[in-house]
């Protein structure tokens, strides 16, 4: 899961017979390099934590009024500082079948155990993060945005401070399900078809979009559109996103079926 570095034979242990026993090798792949993995996400997360706090501080040290401090606190609650660490996680995703799928099938990994493995480790990996997040939101509310009033973990898409803490858990997992799927499912058409994928997809993806905008816009159907993002909220329109997280697992599983990795 990392351009860093490839896994070798005795870290990967892939030696018992199929089943169970390779899904958790698969896992065990996935998280050999420990650093990419765990490690280098908190500190991307942290680097963009003090660019905030400085932001913050600069922001309410030059506000003397009540009033504009209170527009200045309405206004962080839309942050997406944290969208960075999303994107980091689709990078992983993309890692986790580029690199560790034609090493795994050295080692006689069917498809199925590679893509059921790559999944729980999504689903292992997405439940810590959550949960990190989670525990940062509560001390960020708690401490009113970290005794500045800001807001990076606790924002508006992801519940806002009045939001359960099971709540945030929910939004924050089913975002980091979406871009790990996601990132997999690219990741698998590139190893089917290549670049002829790569341009397929994309191509296929910039005329919906155009389609879609024109389809809106010739049959005067914006209001209903912000109308349902309106009535969904953030939060619904993320919890939303476990229909396209479905279909990409799906869709990645039957294309990696008749993959083959090429050096």
């Amino acid at each position: 899961m990392s351009t860093l570095t490839q896994p070798t034979i005795d870290e990967a242990r892939i030696d018992r017979p199929g089943g169970a026993s390779n899904i958790l090798a698969v896992v065990r792949l996935h998280l050999v390099n420990r650093y990419s993995v765990f490690a280098v996400p908190w500190m991307i997360m942290g680097g963009i934590f003090v660019v905030n706090v400085a932001i913050w501080w600069i922001i309410f040290s030059s506000i003397s009024s009540e009033a504009d401090r209170a527009d200045a606190r309405d206004g962080l609650e839309f942050s997406g500082a944290l969208f960075y660490i999303f994107v980091y996680m689709l990078v992983l995703g993309i890692q986790a079948v580029a690199f560790t799928f034609p090493f795994a099938l050295g080692f006689s990994v069917t498809r199925r155990d590679f893509w059921l493995g790559s999944a729980l480790t999504f689903i292992g990996l997405s439940a810590v993060y959550s949960a990190g997040l989670t525990v940062l939101a509560a001390i960020e509310v708690a401490t009113d945005g970290w005794g500045l009033g800001g807001s990076m973990f606790a924002t508006f898409y992801f519940g806002g401070a009045d939001a359960s803490w099971i709540e945030r858990f929910g939004l924050y997992f089913a975002a980091y399900l979406f871009f790990y799927f996601v990132g997999a499912a690219i990741a698998t058409i590139y190893q089917r078809w290549r670049n002829n994928g790569m341009l397929v997809l994309f191509g296929t993806l910039a005329l919906l979009l155009v389609a879609g905008i024109a389809l809106a816009s010739f049959t005067s159907s914006w209001p209903s559109v912000w109308a349902w993002f309106g009535s969904n909220g953030p939060s619904g329109v993320i919890a939303w996103s476990l229909v396209p997280t479905a279909i990409a697992a799906i869709t990645g599983y039957f294309i990696l079926r008749r993959a083959t990795p090429k050096n």
